[in-house]
């Protein structure tokens, strides 16, 4: 394998953007390519050279979410292989054309999101279907939290987008994480009702000021870590409301995948497979640290027992990559957009991901 460049400035996963590149040559007969990529614990042996994309010299730019969407969206984004948010490249492949880049079956970041909706504790919610006719604070409409929020709200709780006054928050208080909300985060559909919060307040300020009943949004608000009594989760032990839904629908949400510049791709047939085989290899060894080390460096004190836990609902390989794995989660976004009104078909893997990968597999 060929050894690839990395600059290390800093350990922070989600940290603020940071270029990271290094000066020494390519190696001879390697094909020297760039991956935008955030720095996490799946990811870190690929950063710091442990792991190696065969045949490659790849130097990797840490950057986040937002600004990895609007590089790739908009033509900029020259990275031969890049983390996007799934929902913002689905609206960009169904609505603008966009066909840039082709998906890899490697979820990079998956999050249940019951844990993402809070409301002010004198709003009176205390069940979903109390939100209806309620005012939703949110900085991104159409991100791919959101999406998959409406549409469980929808499926689960009868609650639909329709139901709500949809409040859209100037300022995003994630902004520092997850870069700039791209365009294909703020797209509105027709037949909800919309509006524009105050300007300069983000989505949280909101919540606080009384101008939102609840908050939809991945970030989880500074004023609730701060213990502020006025704000709480819809869902106070979400950790059993999530692990009901994953055992009723076999769904780990996903957020952000891995893509691939079409034309890399066609010119190097081998490369989404060496890097498919890289990134699930970093990730095996991410498994190890979790058996081996931290236990001792993570300060939660029954981390062990959660990791057993998670391993006992989900499986050994709890976060998957590969189609096989992934399919029902990945169909089930396509149809909560189009159910939406957000996508303008109902998209399909075959079209959206690289022909090749859907036979690709992990051998965990």
């Amino acid at each position: 394998m060929i050894r690839r460049d990395f600059l290390q400035t800093g350990a922070a996963v989600l940290a603020t953007p940071a270029f990271l590149r290094a000066s020494r040559a390519t190696a001879q007969g390697a094909l020297p390519i760039t991956v935008s990529s955030y720095l996490l614990d799946r990811t870190q042996a690929l950063f710091n050279g442990s792991v190696e994309i065969e045949g490659a010299q790849a130097t990797f730019v840490q950057d986040a979410i937002g600004d990895m969407n609007t590089a790739a969206f908009t033509g900029a984004g020259k990275n031969e292989i890049t983390e996007l948010g799934l929902h913002p490249f689905m609206l960009a492949h169904a609505n603008e054309g966009f066909r840039d880049y082709a998906l890899l079956p490697v979820p990079l970041l998956r999050q249940f999101r019951h844990k993402s909706v809070f409301v002010r504790t004198d709003a009176g919610i205390n069940l979903p279907e109390d939100l209806k006719g309620r005012r939703i604070g949110t900085a991104g409409y159409s991100s791919t939290s959101l999406t998959w929020i409406r549409g469980i709200f929808e499926e689960d709780y009868g609650v639909n987008p329709s139901d709500l006054e949809w409040v859209i928050a100037t300022d995003d208080s994630s902004a520092g994480e997850a870069g700039n909300i791209s365009d294909q985060e703020n797209r509105l559909p027709e037949g909800v009702k919309v509006s524009t919060g105050t300007p300069g307040m983000d989505e949280s300020e909101l919540l606080l000021a009384g101008e939102v009943d609840a908050l939809f949004h991945a970030a989880t608000p500074a004023a609730y870590l701060q213990g502020d009594e006025r704000i709480a989760r819809l869902f106070p032990d979400f950790r059993s409301v999530e692990q009901e839904y994953f055992g009723r629908t076999g769904i780990f949400p996903i957020m952000h995948v891995l893509a691939i510049r079409r034309d890399t791709a066609a010119e190097h047939p081998w490369l989404a497979r060496a890097v498919f085989d890289a990134y699930s290899q970093a990730k095996l060894l991410a498994y190890r640290t979790k058996d081996r080390l931290t236990w001792a460096t993570d300060m939660l004190p029954w981390y062990s027992q959660e990791l057993e836990n998670t391993r006992a609902l989900m499986g050994q390989n709890f976060y998957p990559y590969g189609m096989e794995a992934n399919r029902k989660a990945i169909e089930t976004l396509y149809r909560y957009s189009h159910d939406q009104g957000l996508a303008n078909s109902v998209l399909t893997i075959e079209d959206t991901f690289l022909p090749e990968s859907l036979d690709f597999a992990e051998g965990i």
